[in-house]
């Protein structure tokens, strides 16, 4: 049996580092890495390729015969190619000292990856088997197994990319006669399959055994077969099926459940037969084919989804408390006493309401003071009441599910889009109706979620970029709506119409539920019913981009929406900023009066936390526009690189930036990626990098591409400070105010005359883009970036948000550099 420990990443064994063993052959060894049964790894240096390499020695005092052994495995993995494994460069014996040099990846692994977050989202888990799975592939087309797998194997490089490590028990497969041969055991107990626990000859499905005690593990967050007696465990994989642990995340479905099930299977006839059958199952689990919707017309699919609906006891009562609010708020004859006796009837919806109505937002209509629904119908207003009794009716409505958690997600969610809508509106008359028609702008999502939740977790899988299984490129996802039409046979939104419909909501309302298309107009839209859309559309993608991105990532990306929507509302970006703040207040006021908790974990909290500027986002102040300072800008008259493509370009740059900043981090060369992805993405002529230089307190070039970039750097001299009494010239203005500048034609006489001495020369461009980078309120660099043509930067929102993330990569590899 191999008992055996990690390589490259660490456990060494505790509290002893091995002693540094003189170098072997040509490769200086620089510091262990780690330390197993029968070897150690170290850090070490390729004089002759000038690389970093991974060396693995084995320990002295092993016989001839395991050496040998070991040396003829390792030379047949040296011949496997594949981005999914880590490759052998060399093995051989030196001085009596046995030896394998490997690529050396930066990076944890799995194992630690467990350590730190214990439960993975199924997602997250079927991808990163699915480049583990792609590498046993390669290996076991190459008729190589690797019988060792574990998750201290599996090295996830600075892209997150599964790399499979250590085939140093790896063999062949048993073909003819070698079948025959008696077998050692070997493997890891807790990893190992019943076939290689009773010595037998090496076969793909070993493999597949291994994988799925390491997917079961990253799905539950427990060890599947774990004892201090190595001999126990490997008696219980002989003689007992492995089964799936309770607690799995919340994601795992039937289907995925059984797929694993199979993977461990005792039983060689009903397991996965080998690493590209079990590949291609969770691949089809994770993406599935986009099969045609059935020609069904919308009146018998809306029929079908009701009575599937009506066929559960709290519908068809939601659907009647529903009904009655808005006759009653919609009669000319109701006083507040039916409005009252209607919530009245529902104990548990008027303690909440009472609570509600109490809490700070509504203290400027006697919040704090009120007990009766009657006082509190007269005092917030027929509408107002409305809104919060429909929101409770909602809420109550989920208490009992076994999905519960989720449904309060997408509650949440609803309610941060209808208080931010309330906010925005900029008609004060209209701020109710707002309120309710951005909180049913996705009434369809959030029935499905309520009563459909399996049909929405394969929504929201298969509207999930998924890279093909032959590669790192993502297959291009479904829309929500196209995702949404093929899993229940109508849209989201035909789905929330419908019901809207039935429940005689009115026409103004179904109307907003209603997504505009196309880009945000430049100006709000005439109509009341089209600015209500357009409002409904914009909150539910605030409210959407909060939900799911990063608290890193948050504020940037709001304010960039804010952008977007911001002439469309008749709001300013400022306006719109504390709107948001100001919906995230009342929204975490009224979670807290309705007794929604949430876990720690739960996306849901990043609706409740405040949006603050990140360390990535310090320029945030300073949004990138498609601005002029000086003049307006000129219209594109010519556009060589699709929109699309620039932002595709941009968005793998910022990815592989992000990356190289996770692990091995080397200013110049972050530095360097941001200028290529400036300069290949949007097609610039010339990119140039300036960095204050301390002693005159200038801007210089350093360093760039494209044409004549050698020539042209050095003559970059942007001094920050003006001479006295002089005027600033147009670089030392635009990096003394920190504005990403864009100049459309520098020969307009008011531009022309405000351009540096230097810039006449070899660097001079009619049209030029300038990105200064600062730090406590000082510009200390610059990215300049220019073209040949007036006009010929266009910059779309999209680019425009690309470009202000990546300027502040760069701000932020300083402040790490730092």
């Amino acid at each position: 049996m191999s008992l055996r420990g990690k390589t490259q990443g660490g456990d060494a064994a505790a509290g002893r580092m091995p002693l540094p063993p003189p170098d072997v052959g040509r490769f200086r060894l620089l510091k262990s890495l780690g330390e197993g049964a029968q070897a150690t790894v170290w850090l070490a240096h390729d004089p002759r390729l000038d690389r970093e390499v991974a060396v693995k020695l084995l320990k002295p005092g092993t016989d001839r015969q395991a050496v040998d052994e070991w040396l003829h495995e390792a030379r047949l993995v040296s011949r496997l190619t594949h981005p999914n494994i880590v490759p052998v460069f060399e093995a051989d014996t030196h001085n009596g000292q046995s030896y394998l040099v490997f690529e050396y990846v930066p990076g944890g692994t799995l194992a630690e990856r467990l350590r730190e977050r214990r439960q993975l989202p199924a997602r997250e888990a079927v991808e990163l088997m699915l480049g583990v799975l792609d590498g046993l592939q390669a290996a076991q087309q190459a008729g190589v197994v690797h019988r060792d797998l574990k998750p201290s194997n599996i090295l996830l490089d600075a892209k997150g990319r599964p790399r499979v490590m250590d085939f140093g028990i790896a063999a062949r497969m048993a073909q003819g006669g070698d079948a025959a041969r008696p077998q050692r055991i070997v493997g890891t107990p807790g990893y190992i399959s019943p076939e290689a626990a009773r010595g037998e000859a090496p076969s793909a499905a070993m493999d597949v055994v291994a994988c799925a005690i390491m997917l079961a593990e990253m799905l539950s967050g427990k060890r599947m077969n774990q004892d201090p007696d190595p001999w126990r465990a490997v008696r219980r994989v002989l003689e007992q099926d492995l089964i799936l642990p309770s607690g799995l995340a919340a994601d795992v479905d039937d289907a995925l459940r059984g797929l694993i099930q199979r993977g461990l299977a005792r039983d060689l006839a009903q397991r996965w037969a080998s690493a590209k059958a079990f590949h291609d199952a969770l691949a089809a689990w994770l993406h599935p084919a986009h099969e045609p919707t059935p020609e069904v017309a919308d009146g018998a699919t809306l029929e079908f989804l009701l009575r599937r609906m009506r066929h559960k006891s709290d519908f068809p009562a939601m659907s009647e408390a529903v009904g009655r609010i808005q006759r009653l708020t919609h009669s000319e004859s109701e006083s507040i006493s039916g409005l009252s006796n209607e919530i009245l009837k529902d104990v548990a919806l008027t303690h909440k309401l009472l609570r509600l109505v109490n809490t700070v937002q509504f203290s400027h209509a006697g919040g704090g003071s009120i007990s009766t629904v009657s006082r509190a119908v007269a005092l917030v207003g027929f509408a107002g009441i409305r809104n919060l009794a429909l929101s409770l009716i909602l809420l109550e409505r989920m208490e009992n599910k076994a999905h519960a958690q989720q449904l309060r997600e997408e509650f949440l969610r609803s309610l941060m889009a209808a208080s931010l809508a309330r906010e925005l509106c900029t008609n004060p008359r209209e701020n109710e109706e707002a309120f309710l028609c951005a909180m049913f702008h996705n009434l369809g999502r959030a029935l499905t979620e309520f009563y459909f939740p399996e049909e929405a977790q394969q929504i929201r899988r298969i509207t999930r970029p998924e890279r093909a299984a032959s590669g790192d490129k993502p297959a291009p996802p479904l829309s929500e709506a196209a995702a949404s039409a093929q899993v229940l046979g109508m849209s989201y939104e035909q789905l929330g119409l419908g019901v809207a419909k039935q429940w005689g909501l009115p026409q103004s309302l179904q109307r907003s539920m209603c997504r505009p298309e196309g880009e945000p107009p430049s100006r709000p839209p005439d109509t009341p019913a089209e600015r209500m859309r357009w409002l409904a559309r914009a909150a539910n993608d605030v409210a959407d981009v909060i939900l799911q991105a990063t608290p890193v990532e948050a504020h940037a990306r709001m304010r960039a929406m804010g952008q977007r929507y911001a002439r469309t509302l008749g709001v300013s970006g400022e306006a719109f900023d504390a709107a948001a703040d100001q919906a995230r207040q009342r929204l975490a006021q009224m979670a807290q009066a309705m007794d929604i908790t949430l876990p720690k974990d739960s996306p849901a909290q990043r609706l409740l936390a405040p949006l603050e500027p990140s360390a990535s986002d310090s320029l945030s102040p300073h949004q990138l526009q498609a601005t002029q300072v000086f003049e307006p800008t000129q219209v594109l008259s010519e556009q060589q690189i699709s929109r699309e493509q620039a932002a595709e370009t941009l968005a793998a740059g910022i990815q592989d930036i992000t990356d190289a900043m996770v692990e091995n981090f080397k200013l110049n060369e972050v530095l360097r990626m941001i200028l290529e992805t400036i300069y290949r993405g949007l097609g610039f002529r010339r990119v140039v990098f300036c960095l204050r230089d301390p002693k005159t307190d200038t801007l210089t070039g350093r360093f760039g591409l494209g044409q004549d970039v050698e020539a042209v750097v050095p003559l970059f001299k942007v001094p920050l400070k003006s001479s006295p009494g002089g005027q600033a010239d147009l670089f030392t203005a635009v990096c003394q105010k920190g504005v990403d500048t864009l100049i459309a034609d520098a020969s307009i006489a008011k531009i022309a005359e405000r351009l540096p001495a230097w810039f006449l020369g070899p660097p001079k461009a009619v049209t030029f883009l300038l990105l200064p980078m600062q730090l406590r309120g000082a510009s200390f660099a610059m990215i300049y970036a220019d073209k040949t043509e007036a006009g010929a930067i266009d910059l779309g929102e999209k680019e425009l948000s690309l470009l202000r993330t990546l300027r502040n990569q760069a701000v932020m590899a300083f402040k790490q550099a730092s």
